[in-house]
């Protein structure tokens, strides 16, 4: 996956994902909701075909975009393990 930042700011990021779908920018966008400092994520799509993705931060300036979208993909992360070790274990 190539990211490009497009719009770099102290409270406000916007990056184009290469490579990312409706399914992982959904999947980010509800997780960087999940952080307190986070105002505003979403991402958009303008056309499926010919479109890059364009996901946005926004936070309170007490932890960077950039941060955010690192902690929060830790976090998914995390959870795939789980679900992975999880799911395992369950068709044993």
């Amino acid at each position: 996956m190539e990211i490009k930042i497009l719009d770099d700011k102290k409270s406000k990021l916007i990056i184009e994902a290469k490579g990312a779908d409706h399914t992982l920018c959904n999947a980010l966008k509800s997780e960087l909701l999940n952080d307190k400092h986070v105002k505003i994520a979403t991402y958009g799509i303008r056309h499926p075909q010919i479109s890059l993705p364009q996901i946005i931060v926004e936070t309170d300036g007490e932890v960077s975009p950039k941060n955010a979208i690192i902690n929060a993909v830790q976090r998914l992360h995390k959870v795939n393990e789980k679900f992975k070790k999880e799911f395992a274990a369950a068709i044993r």
